[in-house]
């Protein structure tokens, strides 16, 4: 298990290494920010000097070595007190004007705001967090035991039903059921829900913090609506496969009750691929909330995507698509473990 870690972890980095580059050479086709940073009637020397600034005015060849460079732990940098309060850095021993330090990996500062893109990823990334956990968490509730339902009353109404609202589900864009959402339940039923059309689940009043629990009931049921029709009929399918195993008709015949049969024996293998499925439409939806938070204002990670796509503020583009590529990767490692450990007929050597 741990050489099968060790080596996942490896393929990890490859992976990580070449959306770094993919998205840098993607990234360097879109226009220079600078006019848009320096306002339209901006003169050229002005326009010159803030793509300085920014280091705009490098080769894209020498920008992609130098963000590579500052996301290395450890790695050479110019020793100086501005370099070292910037990236925050141990120096490990100076060679002429640089060292070997060790540090963070340093994602840059944003354009627009002059803020470190880390702490632009802390502030957005616990709303986003929570939203696909409660998005997760409710298509694992309710898809579930509606598979279970459907494959235990195979080929009967319920089974038909459950199949029916589960091609419905998937046939529905999540931003077009958080518009259908927010019309429904923040305009015409306002008065008996009480919700918001616009639903950032934190606010700010006088400085202080809340959290508001409730403008999370529309993000999350239209970013949950796919994973639930999706979940339900892996759960169908797999219990349906593993029902028909021989395993299975010999515990029958031992004379075992259905409820014994199904929990003991037919649930737990049946999971597997509905688990390894949550796991990843749970990194899924860190992703695919870009519209769901734009159309409810909810202040996430997708709403700052969208955003700053819009501004070309690169860096906060880049870091946030780079938190979502280590998502994928670390979930996807830590469901093979779990895969692993649920069932026992699965190695990895």
């Amino acid at each position: 298990m741990i050489q099968y870690i060790v080596k996942q972890s490896l393929y990890s980095l490859l992976i990580l290494w070449g959306v770094i580059t993919i998205l840098f050479l993607i990234l360097n086709l879109l226009p220079s920010p600078e006019r848009m940073l320096s306002g339209q009637r901006t003169d050229v020397s002005s326009a010159e000097n803030i793509k300085k600034q920014l280091g705009l005015d490098k080769s894209p060849f020498e920008r992609y070595l130098i963000y590579m460079n500052n996301l290395l732990p450890i790695t050479f940098h110019e020793d100086s007190p501005e370099k070292q309060a910037e990236l925050n850095y141990t120096k490990l021993f100076a060679i002429g004007g640089n060292a070997l330090v060790v540090k963070a990996p340093y994602l840059g500062r944003s354009y627009q705001r002059n803020t470190p893109v880390s702490e632009i990823l802390a502030e957005k990334i616990p709303p986003t967090f929570i939203l696909a956990l409660t998005s997760i968490l409710l298509a694992l509730f309710l898809g579930i035991p509606l598979g279970i339902l459907a494959a235990i009353k195979h080929n009967r109404w319920q089974d038909d039903a459950v199949l029916s609202l589960s091609v419905f589900g998937i046939s529905q864009p999540s931003y077009v059921v958080a518009l259908i959402l927010a019309y429904v339940l923040a305009v015409q039923l306002k008065d008996f829900t009480g919700l918001s059309v616009r639903a950032p689940l934190y606010d700010y009043d006088f400085g202080q913090e809340t959290i508001i629990w409730a403008n999370l009931i529309i993000p999350t049921l239209a970013l949950g609506i796919r994973p639930v029709a999706i979940i339900m009929q892996m759960t169908r399918s797999s219990m349906l496969d593993v029902m028909s195993s021989d395993y299975i008709r010999t515990a029958k015949a031992k004379g075992l009750s259905n409820a014994k049969v199904i929990g003991k024996h037919t649930l737990r293998n049946a999971l597997n691929p509905v688990l390894t499925s949550a796991s990843g439409w749970f990194a899924g939806l860190l992703a695919g909330s870009v519209l769901v938070e734009t159309v409810v204002d909810y202040k996430g990670l997708g709403s700052e995507l969208f955003d700053s796509l819009l501004n070309l503020d690169l860096p906060v583009l880049m870091g946030i698509v780079l938190f979502i590529a280590v998502v994928y990767v670390a979930v996807n490692i830590i469901t093979d473990i779990g895969y692993a450990i649920l069932d026992p007929r699965v190695s990895y050597k």
